[in-house]
């Protein structure tokens, strides 16, 4: 167990940490747990020390994934577990996870059934993520967006720049390691309800899981974004072709700019898939 490190990300979650962490210690007394404080305001240091944890804090809170960022590039293990510092994942399941991952996969997530999810909201919108991840990927994704997985920390690592310092950092790095062909695979879990009050707010965050699902195709290929969006600018384009030339005998703008656009958003496409290349390529 000399070769693991656990890393949590918390922000003002004493409470939950205070029974998670005596729990932890006692199934993994060899490995390196990092609590990664990002900005907490409440006694979330001193519960670290007192159970001998190291503990990462922030002068102000940088994001979730700014959390996860900081303790992957801290850790000294070769293998990485997150898992959330609000109590919902039980570190039982950690030893299936690595058991999966000796198996030969470097990223394995905890697959939260619906039961766990966080309302049907939350529900969901999560299985319409699964679904889109899934027809991108042509692999099954069964939970994009669960921050309870173990992955291989020089993988990992790779794709750190990837990685935004606010939401959303599971749904990146599970597309970055599918885009580099690197072996993923979900065991199922149940989700405890969270300990104290969730930082996710429905309105201020609803933008932000619609924007998921566009990075989810930009992520991983592009093209399979802009190929039917300027697929359907063409064809809106021709059949007002042709309802205005059975009408008035001619070509009007409208069909004229929805040509073009079809044109502008596939060249767009070209592009992003070459940028996107780019982004995954590994250095000799």
């Amino acid at each position: 167990m000399n070769q693991l490190s656990i890393i949590l990300p918390a922000k003002n979650e004493a409470p939950a940490l205070a029974s998670l962490l005596p729990s932890l210690r006692a199934a993994y007394p060899g490995a390196e747990i990092i609590v990664v404080d990002d900005g907490s305001t409440d006694d979330t240091r001193s519960i670290c020390r007192s159970h001998g944890v190291e503990c990462l804090s922030s002068p102000y809170s940088m994001g979730n994934g700014a959390a996860i960022k900081r303790g992957a590039r801290a850790a000294t293990g070769d293998i990485l577990v997150f898992m959330d510092g609000d109590g919902q994942h039980d570190p039982a399941d950690i030893k299936r996870l690595l058991d999966q991952l000796g198996r030969g996969y470097d990223m394995v997530v905890g697959a939260r059934d619906w039961g766990s999810q966080a309302g049907v909201g939350r529900g969901l919108a999560n299985t319409l993520y699964n679904w889109l991840a899934t027809r991108m990927t042509g692999h099954p994704v069964l939970d994009l967006t669960s921050g309870f997985r173990a992955v291989r920390a020089d993988k990992f690592r790779e794709f750190l720049h990837l990685l935004p310092n606010g939401f959303s950092y599971p749904t990146t790095s599970t597309m970055a390691f599918f885009r580099s062909a690197y072996p993923v695979a979900y065991i199922p879990i149940k989700a405890a309800q969270r300990v104290g009050k969730s930082h996710i707010r429905p309105l201020r965050d609803g933008v932000r899981f619609l924007l998921i699902i566009f990075k989810i195709a930009t992520l991983y290929s592009p093209l399979k974004l802009f190929v039917p969006a300027s697929a359907m600018f063409f064809l809106l384009g021709c059949a007002n072709y042709a309802w205005t030339f059975m009408h008035e005998g001619r070509l009007t703008n409208g069909s004229t700019l929805m040509w073009s656009a079809a044109v502008i958003v596939f060249l767009i496409g070209l592009v992003s898939e070459q940028i996107t290349g780019l982004m995954y390529r590994r250095d000799a």
